[in-house]
This record gives structure tokens, C-alpha cells and sequence, in this order.
């Protein structure tokens, strides 16, 4: 991810995140699942005071060696999102939105921070989140390709099966990582059951493509240019 992100955040998820969150200057963000703590230096180069968290110490450790230009607006926290008693202690009705970059899917039960983002966001409080499209980054996806033999042209498709059933897979997230982790599998009823149990309403969404190929190509969906492969939604509260 580095200090600005890599290139599927910067291309699809970042920008999005940012004209859903439609952040106001001295705002305070909760960052769900920081990571490194990249979209923390983001909120607060544009005026928000952050809370971040991360279930990893490693993560979180990283995130604050990077953010020292940043240390009077970001408060780093090793905190667990299924653990709800741990995140109301974060205060109650203290944030004016929350937001979390590709990490719900990641996560295997929602049901507790929706829960506790209940309480924790202001009365109309604001939670963006990105993950991977639901309907196309399923578990058993495949790229095809086609070849024209008159014109010498490829074209790029995903078969899809399998998109109801809720599964947990390994996979990995960025090339080199040390070991796979688990993904989370839910088609869009179910992630978006605990936000609509919890009164939250769905009043946004995006679903980003790349416009042109990949620039590194490291990645074969990054091809498929009329294909999402993020999905980015704005709840509220009612």
C-alpha cells in the first residue's frame, strides 16, 4: 500500500470513498480496519480528525511510524470490529462519519460494528465502506478470454457461478503477502442485513471501473474495463 496507496486504491477506491464521504473540514472520522493507516493520512490531509483502527499491532505499529506529520489529527488503536462492548467504549454519538477501505469482507462477523457504529455515529452519522463487488470478486470466478483470428483482437470476460451462497475462501490481497488470508464471501442481501437491522439506509453507491487497462497488469481484472470489480456504498443513520 505504501504511503498513497496502490494502484486499485488510487484508480477505483480512494476517489470514490472520498465523493461519497463528502467530508467537512474538523469533522471526526472513524477508520474501520486501518490498515497502514493510508486513507487515515488521507481524511486528515483533508481537514478530519481520525480514529483509526486495526485489529493488527503490526498494522497499527506501521500506521503511526508513517503518520508522524500527522500525529496531532490521527489517534491509532488496536481494537477488534467483532467485538462490540470494545468498540462502544470509543463513545457514544462522538463520530460525525465512519469509513472502511476494503476490509468488511474480511471480516467474518458484521453484526457487531454495525451494532456498535449505531451508537458510536452521530444522529444522520455517515459510514462509507468499500469491498470487493460481490456480484463479480466472487470465490470461484474465472477470466476468459477470447481471440479473434481475423482481427487479432482480445476480449476479456468473468464467468460467474455461485454468487448466492455465503463462503469463506482464502485468497490474497497484495502480491507477495507472506500467506493467504480469508476472505468472507456475502452476496449483497446479506451484506447489507446488519446495516438495514441497525437503521441504516443505503442513500449511495458507486461501482468503479478502470478506464483504461491496468497500468502495471499485474492483476487480469484491471482488463476487464466494463467490469467492477469494487463496490463502494454511503449508509446513514435514519
Amino acid at each position: 500500500m505504501g504511503d498513497e496507496g496502490n494502484e486499485f486504491h488510487r484508480v477505483l477506491v480512494g476517489s470514490a470513498t472520498e465523493r461519497l464521504l463528502q467530508l467537512q473540514p474538523g469533522e471526526l472520522v472513524l477508520d474501520v480496519a486501518c490498515g497502514n493507516g493510508q486513507f487515515s493520512r488521507r481524511l486528515a490531509a483533508l481537514g478530519a480528525r481520525v480514529v483509526a483502527f486495526d485489529l493488527s499491532e503490526a498494522f497499527i505499529r506501521r500506521a503511526g511510524f508513517r503518520s508522524e506529520q500527522y500525529r496531532d489529527a490521527i489517534e491509532y488503536l488496536v481494537l477488534d470490529a467483532t467485538e462490540r462492548e470494545a468498540l462502544r467504549g470509543l463513545g457514544r454519538a462522538r463520530f460525525d462519519a465512519a469509513v472502511s477501505c476494503m476490509a468488511l469482507m474480511d471480516i467474518r462477523d458484521l453484526d457487531p460494528l454495525f451494532a456498535a457504529l449505531r451508537e458510536l455515529l452521530k444522529p444522520r452519522g455517515r459510514f462509507v465502506f468499500s469491498v470487493n463487488h460481490p456480484a463479480f470478486a466472487t470465490p470461484h470466478a474465472k477470466r476468459l478470454t477470447e481471440f479473434d483470428d481475423t482481427t487479432g483482437e482480445e476480449a476479456y470476460s468473468w464467468k460467474i457461478r455461485d454468487y448466492i451462497t455465503p463462503q469463506a475462501h482464502e485468497g490474497v490481497g497484495i502480491v507477495g503477502q507472506p500467506r493467504p488470508q480469508t476472505y468472507f464471501h456475502r452476496p449483497l442481501h446479506l451484506l447489507l442485513e446488519s446495516a438495514f437491522h441497525n437503521g441504516f439506509v443505503l442513500d449511495g453507491l458507486e461501482e468503479p471501473v478502470y478506464e483504461l487497462p491496468s497500468e502495471t497488469g499485474r492483476r487480469p481484472w484491471s482488463l476487464l474495463t466494463g467490469v467492477p470489480q469494487a463496490l463502494v456504498c454511503r449508509l446513514q443513520l435514519r
